[in-house]
């Protein structure tokens, strides 16, 4: 499966589990997708296919709009959210926070698009939670 491939078969979808997806390649950026969940739209999806692998990536926040007194409480609050957030992990990519998951290049299109959805829904919930961290209040950048 490529990312063209990805494209066509979330789009003929459209919807799954009660939500509403749309997808578009990244202009400029070779092999990378956005994927959005509707009712979702400022926390797209960012999905890349590689040999093994299919990675979404979502962005939380950035460095700057962490609180500097309260970083080490955010990160250790990221931690502890690791386990409990089903198909879901923080990291960081440069100066961004974001929340990923990875799943086999075999998945089935109905799993690809509950992992999407699934991160979507952790996005939002991990910038609810974290949101006391931040300078500003949460949202994708």
């Amino acid at each position: 499966m490529n990312i063209n491939d990805l494209a066509l078969r979330i789009t003929d979808i459209g919807s799954f589990d009660g939500f509403a997806l749309e997808c578009q390649p990244i202009p400029g950026v070779e092999d990378v997708l956005q994927v959005t969940v509707r009712d979702y739209d400022e926390l797209p999806a960012f999905v890349s296919i590689t040999d093994s692998q299919i990675l979404c990536i979502t962005n939380l926040f950035l460095e700057a709009e962490v609180e500097p007194s309260t970083r080490a409480r955010l990160l250790e609050e990221m931690l502890e959210l690791n386990i409990p957030m089903p198909l879901s992990s923080f990291s960081k990519l440069g100066d961004r926070f974001v929340i990923f998951g990875s799943m086999s290049v075999r998945s089935s299109i109905e799993n690809i698009c509950h992992e999407i959805i699934t991160l979507t829904e952790n996005a939002v919930e991990a910038i609810d939670i974290l949101q006391d961290y931040l300078v500003v209040d949460g949202g994708a950048s």
